[in-house]
C-alpha cells in the first residue's frame, strides 16, 4: 500500500446553518478542515496510507483536531502538539449570485510558530512515497516557509515524488511575495496543480483569450501555461483545474493535464454545489491516487475530476467518496438516481 505525506494547517471551520450570512447567524457548526489535511482524508477513503504533519495545541481543541482526522483513518503521528491555539476559518457560504465569503482568524496559530527544524521529517518521510504541500502553507510565516523547503529537501533526498498545489489566497500574501517564496520551493516539485489564476497571480503567466470572473475560458491558452511553467521549473507533470462560475451556486468544472509535451483535457460536468471548500484537494488527491495506482494520462485526469466533482456535493471540507463512487462518475454514470 502506498504511503503519501501531506504538510499544512489544520482548521477550525465556523459556519452558520444553511445559507445563512454572518450577520443573521446565531450559532456557528464547528467542523475542521485545511488544505493539505483534506487530501490526507481523501487518500485515506481512498485506501492509502495517509500521514498528516502539522502542528496542533495539546488542549482539547487541538485534540479535536486530531481526533477528526484519526476517524477516517489519517496517521496523526507525526503531528507535534505544540502552540497554543487552534487556526480558525469563519464560512459564509454563497449562493446564486452571492459569492462565499471567507473571514480566517489564524494568527499565532500553533503552526505559524513552526521553525525549520521543529519537525522530524526522517521519521515522517519513512517508507513514503508522496509529498504533497500546498501554497497555503508557506504563506503563514517566513518560518513556516523555511520548513516547507526543508521537507521538500528531505522529501527529494529520499526519493519521493513532491507534489504541490499553487492555492494563492491574497489575504494570506501578495502576489509578489508568494512568487519569491514559492519560486524558491518550486524545483523540488514534480507535480504541480493550480487553477484559474494561480499561474497568473504567483508567477505572472496568464492564459490568454481567458477571462475567468467572465466565465470565458481558453483550452490553448492554458496549455500554454502548463507549457511555460514546466519550461520554467521543470515539472514532469502540470494540471490545471478549469472552473467556469456561471454563479455561486452553478459551475462548470474541467481540468487539464500536460505531462511530457502533451496536454490531455477531462470531460467537463455541470456542477449544482453543496460546498465547494475543498474542491480542489479532492482534486489533488484523486491525481495522486490515480498517479500512485498507474492510471494513464487521461484516466488519472478523469478520476481527479470526478472525485473533485462529487466532493462539491458533500459538506464540509472533508471529501467523503471512495473510489468505486469515484470510477462510476469517471466512467459515465453522472445520472445521480438512487442506488438501491
Amino acid at each position: 500500500m502506498k504511503t503519501v505525506v501531506t504538510f499544512g494547517e489544520l482548521m477550525l471551520r465556523l459556519a452558520p446553518e444553511g445559507y445563512l450570512r454572518f450577520v443573521q447567524a446565531d450559532r456557528l457548526q464547528a467542523t475542521f478542515g485545511g488544505g493539505e489535511a483534506n487530501v490526507a482524508v481523501s487518500l485515506a477513503n481512498f485506501g492509502l496510507n495517509a500521514r498528516f504533519v502539522t502542528c496542533l495545541p495539546a488542549h482539547e481543541i487541538g485534540q479535536a483536531a486530531v481526533n477528526s482526522l484519526r476517524r477516517y483513518g489519517v496517521d496523526t503521528s507525526y503531528i507535534a502538539r505544540t502552540g497554543e491555539r487552534v487556526g480558525i476559518y469563519y464560512l459564509e457560504k454563497g449562493a446564486s449570485q452571492r459569492p462565499s465569503k471567507v473571514i480566517y482568524d489564524r494568527a499565532y496559530s500553533a503552526i505559524a510558530q513552526v521553525g525549520p527544524d521543529d519537525l522530524d521529517w526522517d521519521a515522517a518521510f519513512a517508507g513514503a512515497d508522496w509529498f504533497h504541500f500546498t501554497g497555503i502553507t508557506p504563506a503563514l510565516g517566513d518560518n513556516v516557509a523555511a520548513a516547507c523547503l526543508t521537507a521538500c529537501r528531505k522529501a527529494k533526498e529520499k526519493g519521493l515524488t513532491v507534489s504541490c498545489d499553487l492555492n494563492f489566497r491574497k489575504k494570506l500574501w501578495t502576489s509578489e511575495k508568494a512568487g519569491q517564496v514559492m519560486g524558491q520551493l518550486m524545483p523540488y516539485v514534480d507535480v504541480c496543480i493550480a487553477n484559474e489564476e494561480d499561474a497568473e497571480k504567483v508567477f505572472g503567466i496568464r492564459a490568454d483569450n481567458t477571462d475567468v470572473t467572465g466565465g470565458k475560458l481558453d483550452r490553448a491558452g492554458y496549455e500554454q501555461v502548463a507549457r511555460k511553467l514546466t519550461e520554467r521549473f521543470g515539472f514532469h507533470t502540470v494540471a490545471i483545474t478549469l472552473r467556469t462560475s456561471l454563479s455561486a451556486s452553478d459551475n462548470q468544472w474541467a481540468a487539464m493535464l500536460y505531462e511530457n509535451g502533451a496536454a490531455h483535457f477531462s470531460k467537463s460536468y455541470n456542477v449544482h454545489i453543496v460546498d465547494r471548500v475543498g474542491g480542489g484537494d479532492s482534486f489533488g488527491a484523486g491525481l495522486i491516487y490515480a498517479k500512485l495506482a498507474g492510471y494513464d494520462p487521461q484516466a488519472a485526469l478523469e478520476f481527479a475530476v470526478a472525485a473533485s466533482c462529487l466532493k462539491h456535493a458533500v459538506e464540509g471540507d472533508y471529501n467523503m467518496m471512495s473510489v468505486a463512487e469515484v470510477q462510476a462518475l469517471a466512467g459515465g454514470d453522472g445520472s445521480g438516481r438512487v442506488q438501491r
